[in-house]
């Protein structure tokens, strides 16, 4: 029983540091679509920014 509350402490940190990685990735991406130099590129930016942020639909 003494383990849990460790696991439950690592299981926070592995969960912070995802979201602060994916929140980066997102942000850099969104970046990406608005200062990207051409017009294809910034393009392939949203799309790539819409796949990451889709919302599953219910159903």
């Amino acid at each position: 029983m003494s383990a849990l509350p460790g696991l439950f402490h690592d299981a926070t940190a592995l969960t912070a540091i995802a979201s602060l990685l994916y929140g980066g990735i997102l942000a850099v991406v969104a970046l990406a679509s608005v200062l990207a130099r051409t017009p294809e590129r910034r393009r392939d930016a949203r799309s790539t920014l819409t796949i990451l942020v889709r919302k599953r639909r219910s159903g």
